[in-house]
C-alpha cells in the first residue's frame, strides 16, 4: 500500500502544472458554490425574517369581498335565480365577538400570543404634507409580543403610547417624509372625512419600506374614537403559535368554528415563499454545474495521464502490480486532487463572501439594508468539500478502472 501511495504523489508531484490546472477547477467550482449559496440564501434568509417578522402566523378577519349566497339562492336553492342590476350591501370590517374569540384562542395550548388590532387607511396630514397610510390601533403589549416591536424602536419607547391617549408611534419612512419627529403632532383624516390630532411618542423601523412608509400604531380605543366606532369595533385579531408549522392546520380549524377567513402566514406569503424555491432551484443548478465541468476536466487530465504511461502502467504490471493496484494508484491521484481543491475552494468561497458581506447595499425606500446579507453557515462549507470529493472521485474512477485493465503484453508488443 506504502509503494502505491508513492507512485501515486510521484505522478502528481512529476507534473506539477497539469495538477495544478485540475486542481484550478475543482477550485473554481467550490469557490463560486460557496459564494453564490452563501449569497443567495443569506438574502432568502433576511427576507424571510422580514416577512416572518412583520406578519402574523393567523390573521383572522372579516374578508367582505368573499362572496355569499343572496337571499333568492338561500329560498330557491335548486331554481335558476336571476338578479340584475345587483347593488353590493353595505357592509364594515367588523369582528362580532373579537374580544370573546380573543379570549378563546388565548387559551389554545398551542397560541404563543393572540392582539386583535383595529386597522383603516387613513391620510397623514403635516402643514401641506398629506400621504396615505394606514392606522392600526393596537394593544401595544401584545403586539410586541408578537412581532418584538420593542427591538424595532429607533426613538422613543413603546410604553409612551400607553401613557398618551392622543398618542401615535409611526414608521421610519413616514417621518422622513413628512420631515416630523418624536414630539411633533400630525393630523389623521379617515376616508370618512373624520380628523384627530395625534402625537408622535415613537418611530419604529421594520425594514421594509411597503410598512415603513404607510403603517403607524395607536392604541385601540384611540382608533376607535377617530373612526367614532363603539369599543367592540374590532377588524382583525393576529396569532402567533408556538409551532408556526401548525398554522394551516390550526387557520382552518378558527375558521370553521369563528365563520371569519383565517389566514395561515404560508399563504399569506405564497408568492414571496414561490421565489425562495425559485432562488435556491436556480443557485444549486448553477453551482452544481461548474462542480460538474470541473469534474470533467479531471477526467480528462487523468485520461491523458493514463495514456501518456501506458509504458509504466504495462512494466507495473509486468513486477506483479495487479489491476486493483493501478486502479487504486490513479483513484489516489483523483481524491488528492479534489480534495486539496475543495480546500482551496473553500478559502476562496469564503474570502469571496466575506468581500461580499463588506460591500454596500443601497435598499433605498423599499428595504431597510446597508451591506448584502450573506450566511456563514457550516453546513454549506461542509456541503462543498463533500461533492468536490465526490465528484473528483467520480470522475476519477472511470480513467483508473481502464488503466487497471491494460495488458502488459500487448503495450510491450506494440513498442
Amino acid at each position: 500500500m506504502k509503494l502505491v501511495v508513492e507512485i501515486a504523489k510521484t505522478h502528481l508531484v512529476s507534473k506539477p502544472k497539469q495538477t495544478l490546472i485540475a486542481m484550478l477547477g475543482v477550485t473554481f467550482g467550490i469557490g463560486m458554490f460557496i459564494a453564490l449559496v452563501s449569497l443567495m440564501t443569506g438574502l432568502n434568509d433576511f427576507t424571510e425574517e422580514l416577512t416572518m417578522t412583520s406578519s402574523p402566523d393567523i390573521h383572522i378577519y372579516n374578508d367582505i369581498t368573499e362572496s355569499r349566497a343572496s337571499i333568492a339562492e338561500e329560498v330557491n336553492i335548486n331554481g335558476i335565480n336571476i338578479v340584475h342590476h345587483q347593488k353590493p350591501k353595505k357592509e364594515t370590517a367588523k369582528v362580532r365577538n373579537a374580544l370573546q374569540i380573543t379570549e378563546m384562542i388565548r387559551r389554545d395550548p398551542r397560541v404563543l400570543g393572540v392582539a386583535p388590532t383595529l386597522a383603516s387607511q387613513v391620510f397623514y396630514n403635516y402643514g401641506p404634507v398629506e400621504l396615505p397610510g394606514n392606522i392600526s390601533g393596537v394593544d401595544i403589549l401584545e403586539e410586541d409580543k408578537l412581532f418584538d416591536l420593542r427591538s424595532k424602536m429607533k426613538a422613543g419607547q413603546i410604553e409612551d403610547l400607553l401613557a398618551n391617549n392622543d398618542g401615535i408611534i409611526i414608521g421610519t419612512g413616514i417621518a422622513r417624509k413628512m420631515n416630523v419627529k418624536v414630539g411633533d403632532r400630525i393630523v389623521i383624516t379617515t376616508p370618512q372625512g373624520h380628523t384627530m390630532p395625534l402625537k408622535i411618542v415613537g418611530l419604529f423601523q421594520m425594514g421594509i419600506g411597503t410598512i415603513d412608509n404607510v403603517r403607524s400604531y395607536a392604541n385601540i380605543s384611540t382608533v376607535q374614537t377617530i373612526l367614532q366606532q363603539d369599543h367592540s369595533y374590532i377588524t382583525d385579531i393576529n396569532i402567533k403559535l408556538i409551532d408556526l408549522l401548525e398554522a394551516k392546520t390550526v387557520a382552518s380549524e378558527y375558521q370553521a368554528m369563528f365563520g371569519y377567513k383565517a389566514e395561515d402566514w404560508e399563504t399569506a406569503n405564497s408568492t414571496f415563499l414561490t421565489g425562495i424555491v425559485i432562488r435556491n432551484i436556480i443557485t444549486y443548478s448553477v453551482s452544481f454545474t461548474l462542480l460538474i465541468v470541473a469534474g470533467f476536466g479531471i477526467y480528462n487530465i487523468l485520461n491523458m495521464t493514463i495514456m501518456n504511461k501506458m509504458k509504466d502502467i504495462a512494466i507495473l504490471k509486468a513486477m506483479g502490480f495487479s489491476g486493483k493496484d493501478v486502479r487504486l494508484i490513479f483513484m489516489i491521484q483523483s481524491l488528492v486532487i479534489g480534495f486539496m481543491g475543495s480546500v482551496a475552494g473553500l478559502c476562496i468561497g469564503y474570502v469571496l463572501s466575506y468581500l461580499i458581506a463588506q460591500a454596500p447595499f443601497d435598499g433605498g425606500d423599499m428595504v431597510s439594508l446597508d451591506h448584502f446579507p450573506v450566511n456563514f453557515d457550516a453546513k454549506y462549507y461542509i456541503t462543498g468539500i463533500l461533492f468536490g470529493v465526490l465528484t473528483t472521485a467520480l470522475a476519477g474512477y472511470m480513467p483508473s478502472r481502464k488503466a487497471a485493465y491494460i495488458d502488459p503484453i500487448e503495450i510491450i508488443r506494440g513498442q
